[in-house]
């Protein structure tokens, strides 16, 4: 049986890197509850206090295919590696040289959105077809392949 799968990322600041990778995925930021025209008015009209209306935040695929992204805050910073991380595939169907400039053109894109560029790695047929690895604005390393 399938089952529904959410991919949750522990953050120092929720809105922004969910604002990022809504960016990324061509995802948007979850809307708020059924009655409020914003988060600010649903997170006031249940209590929450201002200074906690950024511990959380979530994007969706606004076709309903894709999964959850859901970003926590939490008090403790990025140590190291991800064990799991996220390809974004940015050239599909592409090979070669039309395959790495289109890869570019998305990692400066997101480059200008905040993600720090790690690493290029170039087309080694036949099992390789080259890729890019960036980081997101709190550091998680995503490839974009």
């Amino acid at each position: 049986m399938a089952r529904d799968v959410q991919f949750t990322f522990d953050c120092a600041d929720p809105a922004t890197l969910a604002a990022f990778w809504a960016e990324a995925l061509g995802y948007q930021v979850q809307g708020p509850p059924e009655g409020f025209d914003s988060w600010e008015q649903a997170l006031t009209a249940f209590g929450v206090p201002v200074e906690r209306h950024n511990d959380a935040s979530a994007v969706v695929d606004p076709e309903g295919a894709g999964p959850r992204l859901f970003f926590q805050r939490v008090p403790e910073p990025k140590r190291d590696k991800n064990r799991v991380h996220l390809d974004v595939r940015a050239a599909p169907g592409l090979t070669g040289d039309a395959r790495m400039a289109a890869l570019e053109a998305a990692a400066d894109r997101l480059v200008a959105r905040g993600a720090t560029r790690v690493g290029r790695h170039e087309p080694a047929p036949p099992l390789d077809a080259g890729h890019l690895v960036l980081a997101d604005p709190e550091g998680n390393e995503f490839c974009l392949d």
